[in-house]
């Protein structure tokens, strides 16, 4: 288990945390670069997020994985987006 001090954008009319994919994927990979090399490049998921004060125990390593995971918000679903550049495209037919 990761936990990422990453703060997010927010959509309160679609209750959307919104998050770069290669922006984790840099984090992760420096965060394990050092320790365990091999998880760089692996499929990972992103569960939820979890309260400060929860992500500052489970780092200093007096929260276990499961309660960790007993106090998180799970993620109900995963969106993805891909940005189409502006510009004048053909008429689909």
């Amino acid at each position: 288990m990761f936990l990422l001090n990453k703060q997010c954008k927010y959509c309160p009319n679609c209750d959307l945390i919104i998050a770069k994919k290669q922006e984790i994927k840099s984090l992760m990979a420096a965060g394990f670069s050092q320790e365990n090399p091999q998880i760089v490049g692996n499929d990972y998921l992103v569960m939820g997020t979890v309260e400060r004060q929860d992500w500052k125990q489970g780092n200093q390593g007096s929260l276990s994985p499961s309660e960790i995971i007993e106090r998180m918000y799970v993620f109900q679903d995963q969106w993805n987006f891909e940005v189409i550049p502006a510009g004048w495209y053909p008429r689909e037919s």
